[in-house]
């Protein structure tokens, strides 16, 4: 059984930080591209951030760019999010997932094959 599990969201004001974690567990992630994404109410779910299986390259949408970091732990089932400067625009729930082998397509949710159920980032103004 695959699990992709977030942790880390929660309440917090403008220009505060929180930082996301991600566990995968139930097969070997290490050959896999993690990546976050993001799902407003009434809005597509969208990119946020994506690393590659090394670690040496890392991708970012626009609007997070310079105040979101992604990161791999140690063990390459882990992934973080280190957001910063967060904005109310930032409020949404927050999912991590694992496209196996994959190192095209980084943008769109149907390239990534696990998901995690989400945690819910709110920032107040």
């Amino acid at each position: 059984q695959v699990q992709l599990v977030e942790s880390g969201g929660g309440l917090v004001q403008t220009g505060g930080s929180l930082r996301l974690f991600c566990a995968a567990s139930g097969r070997t992630f290490s050959s896999s591209t993690m990546g976050w994404f993001r799902q407003a109410p009434g809005r597509e779910r969208e990119f946020v951030a994506a690393i590659t299986w090394g670690g040496a390259n890392a991708y970012y949408a626009d609007s997070v760019k310079g105040r979101f970091t992604i990161s791999r732990g140690n063990a390459k089932n882990t992934v973080y999010l280190q957001m910063d400067s967060l904005k109310p625009e930032d409020t949404a729930v927050y999912y991590c997932a694992a496209a196996v082998g994959k190192l095209v397509n980084l943008r769109r949710p149907p390239t990534y094959d696990y998901w995690g159920q989400g945690t819910q980032v709110t920032v107040s103004s």
